[in-house]
């Protein structure tokens, strides 16, 4: 249920509504937009709408039929835009996240991120806890990992985004990562997502292997409820019959998400298609389609990785296409943030 408080209304009026509904049993989530505050009201028992709309200072009380509340575009009709290290999901803005699958070596982080530092690029990428379909594969470094991702950042300028797997892990990845990652595998790991839900940092969650865009709304739903509002939604390919390519990358996904929340939709096209080749134009479709992001996986050596080296772009073929990206994102009213690259 959602209270549309009148525009102009008083800062009294608003604590007023917020206490009624508390007294109800219901959580109070407040989004102030340019023109009406908007009070979002989760759990609690029955109440009758016509006691909330007779306080002062409420416009309307609408019903959300939905399952997800707080993510819906409803609660909150403007876009939200995060920002990470002066780069902007969301809104106007498309950001863009580079780096290796899975961090193996200082040497690897280094050369690899000082090649996309060269680009512009301001957030790097890299797996420490890898969750691998066979026991037998590399399974990243963990924690010496996420030691080696931060340094090599810090030296760049640049902000860390990795993959935690357990709730365990979630004070050791404070201390390293400025985006907590949840993979496909763990969108609909509840306990996860509740308490990520309490960090103070954005969180960015992939769609499951086989979810609906429902389910991914609800894992953020998940997230929000526990006062997190820096929610980012990755779309990074479903699994279907096709075998050509790794998975399916829906880009349907962005007017979808667009169209029920305000919470910005970024594409990952390296596990979307698994191939190389199809990255680039996978990429520019999806910037096209007005995303609000892209986390794009590139290694200095591809053809020595430890892990998924053949969906990785080569340093000089990310840049080609960083170039190609600044070009379409104006067409559809966009732009691609980047690092000021200062020359002396």
């Amino acid at each position: 249920m959602l209270v549309i408080m009148r525009h102009g209304a008083s800062e009294e009026q608003i604590e007023n509504v917020i206490t009624f509904i508390k007294k109800k049993g219901f959580d109070a989530h407040v989004s102030t937009g340019e023109l009406h505050t908007v009070i979002g009201c989760v759990g609690g028992k029955v109440v009758d709408p016509r006691d909330i709309e007779l306080l002062d200072g409420v416009k309307e009380v609408i019903k959300i039929t939905s399952s997800y509340k707080l993510v819906s575009r409803i609660f909150q009709p403007q876009d939200t835009v995060i920002d990470v290290n002066g780069i902007k999901f969301g809104g106007e803005h498309t950001g863009v996240i580079a780096g290796p699958c899975t961090i193996e070596s200082y040497e690897e982080m280094d050369e690899t991120a000082a090649k996309l530092k060269e680009t512009g690029v301001k957030i790097l990428r890299g797996g420490a806890f890898k969750p691998r379909t066979s026991p037998y594969a590399f399974q990243g470094m963990g924690e010496d990992g996420l030691k080696i991702i931060r340094e090599v950042a810090d030296k760049y300028g640049m902000a860390v985004t990795s993959e935690g797997m357990e709730i365990s892990q979630i004070p050791m990845f404070l201390d390293y990562v400025d985006i907590l990652q949840v993979g496909a595998r763990n969108m609909q790991n509840f306990n996860l997502l509740k308490e990520l839900g309490y960090v103070n940092k954005p969180v960015m969650i992939k769609r499951g292997l086989s979810a609906t865009f429902e389910e991914l709304l609800m894992a953020a739903e998940y997230v929000m409820s526990g006062g997190n509002r820096e929610v980012i939604l990755c779309e990074r390919g479903i699994r279907t019959f096709e075998r050509v390519t790794r998975n399916t990358l829906d880009l349907s996904a962005i007017p979808v998400i667009k169209k029920l929340s305000h919470l910005p939709i970024i594409i990952d096209p390296s596990h979307g298609t698994g191939l190389r080749d199809k990255v680039a134009p996978m990429s520019r479709a999806a910037v096209a389609a007005g995303c609000d992001g892209l986390i794009i996986e590139v290694h200095y050596d591809p053809d020595t990785a430890l892990c998924d080296g053949a969906q990785s772009l080569y340093p000089e073929q990310f840049s080609d296409l960083y170039s190609d990206l600044k070009k379409i994102a104006p067409i559809v009213g966009k732009s691609i943030d980047t690092q000021e690259i200062k020359t002396i």
